[in-house]
Parts: structure tokens; C-alpha cells; sequence
């Protein structure tokens, strides 16, 4: 099972798009788990997850979020036009490509 992470400013901006991207694996047959959290808690899942998400409103913290997992995942800005749409299929296929 595949587990992402998506972070955000507050964690609350990503529950829609969570819940979309669970859809989306579930009509593809893929296991994930997908958690939200804020940019500040991030720290507590990224040894256990296989790729960090940042919501563009936190992209400049790329840096910090790189540093935590020390290269041994991705860490990957979701791309502002599949966000704002809620494109949790496109989301999830791009996070998947890149695991």
C-alpha cells in the first residue's frame, strides 16, 4: 500500500481534495493511504510515507519540507490548476508516477 501525504497552510484545505483522491483510487483498484496535514505537522508522518504533497499555497516550503526527509522520498507542489480544480484523479496519478 502506497501512503501520501498532502500538506497545507491549516490541513483543512485538503480534505476535499483527499476525499477525491481516494475516489479516484478506488475506481483504479489502487490501495493508498492518504493523510492531510498542516505544513507545522508534517514532520510526525514523513517517515512513514512514501511521498509528501504541498498544497501551492505552501510551496516556499519546499526547502524546510526537502530537509526533513533528506531525500528519501519526493516531495512534490501539487500543480495550482489541478488544486483549484480538485482534480483528485490527476493528483493522484502524478503522485503515484513520481513514488
Amino acid at each position: 500500500m502506497k501512503k501520501i501525504l498532502l500538506v497545507c497552510a491549516a490541513g483543512m484545505s485538503t480534505s476535499l481534495l483527499v476525499n477525491k483522491m481516494n475516489n479516484a483510487a478506488k475506481e483504479k483498484g489502487v490501495e493508498v493511504e492518504i493523510t492531510a496535514l498542516p505544513v507545522s505537522e508534517a514532520d510526525k508522518l514523513t517517515d512513514e510515507v512514501d511521498i509528501v504533497l504541498l498544497g501551492p499555497q505552501v510551496r516556499f516550503q519546499k526547502p524546510q519540507v526537502d530537509a526533513l526527509v533528506k531525500g528519501r522520498i519526493p516531495v512534490e507542489v501539487i500543480d495550482m490548476r489541478l488544486y483549484g480544480t480538485m482534480n483528485g484523479k490527476a493528483v493522484l496519478e502524478n503522485a503515484l508516477s513520481k513514488i
